[in-house]
């Protein structure tokens, strides 16, 4: 057996730790690498290109093709980027760029479905008809009737129509002018009547010689808001119920007011429901009253007429001087009554007489003309009910309740009556009750899901397309890059026993070894040195077999062994 150890002096090849490691790659792993690259550096640009890209803001919305195009023209002359959003129906301009850009369009009277004033007047250009002059006019006018109208805070969008005639001097009777506005509202607002009266008002008010009945107010549906003649009837029931429903919280107020004092706030609940008469009643009564009783009638005139011969004593005898003497003379009293027709006053029948009294009375007469006022009270009815006392019992401290006592709800019933005024003759009723009040609260509503939000889901959109392209990154270092650098990772420095002369000789022998005996069991047998050597490369091989590979590795490729 030879003990020969064979030398071998190979010279290192001199390459880059990068180029070393890169050389421990397989051909998948150095395509799986590359890619990975490639993938982090597609990531790392579009986060660099996102956070560049400015933010857009809607610059116009809801605009007709002819102002979205003379505005995109416009945009691309100004150098200013602009993007399109609904179906081409919005233009985006950034956002810092936004009101600089409005500025700029309006200057130049973009768009132009927007609404103009009076400064349509500015433009007057030489050579107008009149009839031009007069049509400008009139469309400064519409304008600026829109945007004061469009200034109420229930208003979104308004149309203003003004019908104004030719005044001409040579017809008679001038045709009045005439107004109809178009009102567009914000969804769940609605105008009241005070509102409607306004703006008809406010339109009447800037036309000359308008009567506010020629002003018309449609909404968006086609109702029509303005008050017609045909409407007039409808306006008034809601007068009613309102003046109605005054009332009756006027009534509840009084009843509140008054018996919360006692019973505490809260504790008490209180509805009065009111009867209106509405009804206008005018009506004349003329009354006659026969002069009978005791008292005398009146006398408005008097007529006497009497008519007869004087009571005197004919001549009778032979004609001659006793019979020709005149008559004699009237012995008639002056204070005392008259004499009897037909009968002088010394009891002589008369020849003929005639009298005839006329008397005239006043007759009673009574106009009376009653006019009853609209609005009045037919009936109230008032419902009231009271909670129980609460308390604490004193032994066990827990919260108790205790109806009020019959000679205070009739105390209280009393109060109420006073308060309403209460009439017997015209039916009122007040009923009042004693009765323990509900304390459970009503379920509150759940609120929604945390994902459910808004303001949740507005944060999610925004954060998704970084997170996405984290967790993307994140993938592909993972399953990528992660298991190429592994490899490429310089083996860890292993502890081993030096190679002697002696394991390179056990190394280099022939395979074909004599055998050797086999030790005494009874006596103990020091082992040779062949047997130490061989048993040494053994237990490298089972300790550190990476060691024994890169040592044979580095014998085929010609390197020396670390």
């Amino acid at each position: 057996m030879s003990n020969t150890v064979a030398e071998l002096d190979v010279q290192p090849v001199n390459r880059s730790a990068f180029g070393a490691s890169l050389a421990r790659l397989d051909k998948a792993q150095k395509i799986k690498l590359g890619l990975g690259a490639l993938a982090l550096l597609g990531i790392a640009l579009a986060f660099f290109f996102m956070g560049r890209q400015p933010e857009y803001r809607v610059l116009y919305a809801n605009l007709s093709d002819k102002d979205g195009g003379a505005i995109v023209a416009q945009l691309s002359q100004m150098q200013v980027p602009y993007q399109h959003a609904d179906g081409g129906g919005a233009i985006l301009v950034p956002a810092d760029k936004v009101h600089d850009v409005r500025l700029r369009l309006a200057s130049q009277g973009l768009p132009k479905g927007s609404v103009t004033g009076f400064e349509l007047m500015e433009a007057n250009r030489f050579g107008m008809t009149q009839f031009q002059e007069r049509l400008t006019f009139q469309r400064g006018l519409e304008g600026e009737l829109t945007r004061s109208i469009q200034s109420l805070s229930s208003v979104q969008s308004a149309r203003v129509h003004l019908a104004l005639p030719n005044q001409n001097g040579f017809f008679r009777e001038q045709q009045k002018p005439g107004a109809s506005v178009l009102l567009t509202l914000h969804p769940g607002r609605t105008l009241d009547k005070a509102q409607i009266a306004g703006i008809v008002h406010l339109v009447a008010s800037s036309v000359p010689e308008m009567n506010p009945k020629s002003v018309s107010i449609v909404d968006d549906a086609g109702n029509l808001l303005s008050a017609s003649p045909e409407g007039q009837s409808q306006g008034i029931d809601l007068e009613r119920l309102q003046y109605t429903q005054q009332i009756e919280q006027m009534y509840t107020r009084r009843i509140l007011d008054m018996i919360e004092p006692l019973v505490g706030a809260g504790n008490v609940k209180a509805q009065v429901s009111a009867e209106m008469d509405f009804s206008q009643v005018e009506f004349t009564s003329e009354q006659h009253k026969p002069n009978q009783g005791g008292e005398p009638g009146a006398v408005r005139s008097q007529q006497i007429v009497e008519d007869g011969t004087p009571a005197q004593s004919l001549p009778a005898g032979v004609p001659g001087a006793t019979s020709n003497q005149p008559p004699a003379t009237g012995t008639a009293p002056i204070n005392g009554s008259a004499a009897p027709l037909g009968v002088a006053a010394n009891g002589d029948k008369a020849g003929s007489s005639r009298r005839e009294s006329v008397i005239n009375f006043e007759v009673d007469k009574t106009v009376r003309v009653v006019r009853e006022a609209s609005g009045t009270v037919r009936r109230l009815t008032a419902a009231v009910v009271v909670n129980h006392r609460s308390g604490t019992d004193a032994k066990t401290g827990k919260a108790t309740s205790t109806p009020i006592p019959p000679e205070q709800i009739e105390q209280m019933t009393a109060l109420v009556r006073e308060t309403i005024g209460f009439n017997k003759d015209r039916g009122d009723s007040v009923n009042l009750m004693n009765a323990p009040f509900n304390d459970s609260k009503p379920a509150e509503a759940e609120a929604p899901a945390w994902w459910l939000l808004p303001d949740n889901q507005e944060l999610a959109r925004s954060l998704a397309f970084p997170a996405g392209m984290v967790a993307l990154g994140l993938l592909v270092l993972l399953g990528l890059v992660r298991p190429a650098l592994k490899t490429m990772k310089a083996p860890a420095p292993v502890t081993a026993t030096p190679v002697t002369p002696q394991l390179s000789a056990v190394l280099n022998e022939p395979t074909e070894r004599p055998g050797l005996p086999q030790p005494e069991p009874a006596t103990e047998v020091t082992p040779t040195t062949e047997q130490q050597r061989l048993a040494d490369a053994k237990r490298l091989a089972l300790e550190n077999p990476v060691a024994v590979a890169n040592i044979v590795k580095g014998w085929v490729n010609g390197e020396q062994p670390a």
